[in-house]
């Protein structure tokens, strides 16, 4: 059996409304990863929120359907302030399977920047 790879996702800058930030790639596609796979999960050990403005930005995070903010679905905080020129860490294991997208949005455009690092394996 082959091991799973360790890769970087990002880093990508947050809209006001909710995007795909992250999703499995498959034979069909996925979102924020290069490449077509064979059916894979993503494990995320390291998410990283970074605000490269001078004013607080708030952020949150979804998983569910594709461009989903969805009440009930929340991830990695609602509304989560960013402080001005700093960056917010989360550490964890967090499955993402094909059919899970991991969505999120800023308090205003391209404010924060979102990256993570994890694993990717062949389900």
């Amino acid at each position: 059996m082959a091991s799973n790879k360790i890769l970087r996702m990002g880093p990508v800058a947050l809209a006001t409304a909710a995007t795909n930030v992250i999703n499995p790639p498959t034979l069909t596609g996925g979102t924020g990863l290069a490449g077509t796979n064979t059916n894979t999960y993503l494990v995320i050990r390291h998410i990283r929120i970074v605000n490269k403005t001078a004013g607080a930005v708030t952020c949150s995070f979804y998983i569910g359907a594709t461009g989903g903010s969805v009440a009930g679905t929340e991830f990695l905080g609602t509304a989560l302030s960013v402080a001005a020129n700093s960056y917010i860490d989360w550490y964890g294991q967090l499955r993402l399977d094909p059919a899970d997208f991991l969505t999120g949005l800023a308090g205003a455009a391209t404010s924060l920047t979102f990256e993570a690092e994890g694993e990717i394996g062949i389900v």
